[in-house]
């Protein structure tokens, strides 16, 4: 469902379903995206799961782990200062660039670098021109490592890079700069998939781990692909509410892949329905069964736009010791009533135990009734404007898709060019179906207000501004970063 500041546990419900799959003699296999050391510093924490539904070594995962991070962050950073000498070196010359698109990244929540100036200090220190930074996981080299079917489709992506425009008008991209193959070795590495295993040695791919508030939010199709050879059933998850996640794994992900998923389930938890009722987040803790009944219509939404997509649903309730049978009872009639699957996930309390309820439930589902091909919300022959309008009012709800001049510009150079068929890949908030964060539940009657256009030509998505979203996070009052410590040459506070 749509994620609330009490958290969800997505990832917990991921690592337990693989978990409960092996538990009732299942080949399993989880395959998950990487942490972000913004993220985990700032506000959110880790993302390695929780409880007995990890993925081990947990702290390794969520810091530095085999470095794959650190190499994207290089290679794109690589990518900036090669563009950064050319136009030093070609001032005044024909080879001049007219307008620069490409940023820095990296992997903190920094909101001082959004915007700054470079070349300051002299001629000797380049040209004087606006720059900024976003997070490594918003980088154009992470949706690019993660959709890439091969080392050669990575260096052709590479290639495809869109950095800027000539004076001409025409584009200037990484294959102009003579640099793909530089950047391909810097990822050699990285486009490799990491295996480790879960609590209970169930096999886990983590690899890749772009956002999906404001990228496409799923780990690799390399990764997937690979999980997919070696398991009977392969978990994957996409990033926040299922409105981008979900929306994103199947319109960009899966129509690029191939991929065709049997299932897919639904995670609520009471407490995240209760703030979606109204009910204030000190009280959620509380019995609140009026909170769970009006919070429900967030959930009822998420399970409509799945079966648009052609999917069956299932249901996972995420199990958190304040639940009372009351409000599970209460959640599980109404997906009865709407001949949804239901089961209660407690893999944070009991590892795969817990989980083995679901994973009957999942396995009995495909073999009963697996989901039928897969709808997509646009077709990639629609025009850019029917594309966003089609998921802003049909996934999101919106009433009217307004455009600023800046993204109607833009919009109208992309339907001159061969990228008009691309996917699109829209960028808002995580906190509501709408691009207001504080509108709770099920946004009604908003207009969907789109304030920028980013090419992301490599990628081969457009991504969609929407709303106040930004692509480098800030860092809360009282960062996560204040509780971690090493302790007896252990990590503390990292969870």
């Amino acid at each position: 469902i749509t994620p609330t500041k009490a958290g969800i546990g997505k990832t917990t419900v991921s690592i337990g379903l693989a978990l409960g799959l092996n538990k009732i003699g299942k080949k399993a296999i989880v395959a998950l995206r990487e942490p972000s050391l913004g993220p985990c510093f700032g506000m959110k924490g880790g993302a390695a799961g929780g409880g007995y539904a990890q993925v081990l070594p947990m702290e390794n995962i969520n810091l530095h782990f085999t470095g794959d991070f650190h190499a994207i962050t290089s290679a794109h950073n690589m990518i900036t200062a090669l563009l950064d000498n050319y136009i030093y070196q070609n001032q005044g010359t024909e080879h001049v660039l007219k307008e620069v698109v490409w940023k820095r990244v990296i992997d903190v929540n920094d909101r001082n670098l959004r915007n700054i100036v470079t070349g300051l200090g002299g001629n000797v220190n380049g040209v004087i021109q606006e720059s900024g930074f976003d997070i490594t996981p918003a980088s154009e080299i992470m949706a690019i490592l993660c959709l890439a079917k091969d080392i050669d489709d990575l260096r052709r992506r590479i290639e495809n890079i869109l950095l800027g425009y000539k004076t001409d008008g025409s584009i200037f991209t990484v294959k102009d700069l003579g640099i793909a193959g530089a950047i391909t070795v810097l990822l050699k590495d990285a486009i490799n998939p990491n295996l480790v295993q879960t609590s209970e040695n169930t096999a886990a791919f983590v690899h890749g781990g772009p956002f999906a508030n404001i990228a496409h939010g799923c780990n690799s199709v390399i990764a997937t692909k690979m999980a997919m050879t070696y398991g009977d059933y392969v978990i994957t998850e996409a990033g926040f509410g299922a409105d981008l996640g979900a929306e994103k794994f199947y319109d960009i992900k899966c129509r690029k892949s191939g991929l065709e998923p049997k299932l897919t389930v639904i995670v609520v938890t009471g407490q995240g329905l209760k703030m979606h009722g109204g009910v204030h987040i000190s009280q959620i803790k509380e019995e609140n069964i009026k909170g769970i009944i009006q919070g429900l219509e967030n959930l009822e939404k998420h399970i409509e736009n799945i079966k648009s997509y052609g999917q069956t649903v299932l249901v996972a309730f995420n199990k958190f010791a304040s639940d009372t049978k009351e409000e599970i009872s209460e959640i599980k009639e109404f997906c009865k009533k709407r001949e949804v699957g239901f089961a209660i996930n407690n893999a944070f309390m009991e590892g795969g135990k817990g989980a083995e309820d679901l994973a009957k439930l999942v396995v009995e589902t495909i073999e009963n009734n697996p989901s039928k091909k897969l709808k997509f919300a646009y077709e990639d022959e629609d025009p850019i404007r029917v594309k966003i309008e089609k998921i802003a009012k049909n996934i999101y709800g919106a009433s009217s898709v307004t455009f600023s001049k800046k993204a109607s510009k833009k919009i109208g150079n992309l339907e001159k060019s061969d990228m008009s068929k691309f996917p699109i890949c829209i960028a808002k908030t995580q906190y509501s179906f709408s691009a207001n964060p504080l509108s709770y539940g099920v946004s009604k009657n908003f207009d969907f207000e789109i304030k920028d256009i980013v090419i992301n030509r490599g990628a081969e998505f457009i991504v969609v501004i929407a709303g106040d979203i930004l692509r480098m996070p800030g860092l809360p009052k009282k960062p996560v970063a204040m509780n971690i410590d090493l302790v007896n040459g252990l990590v503390e506070g990292l969870s």
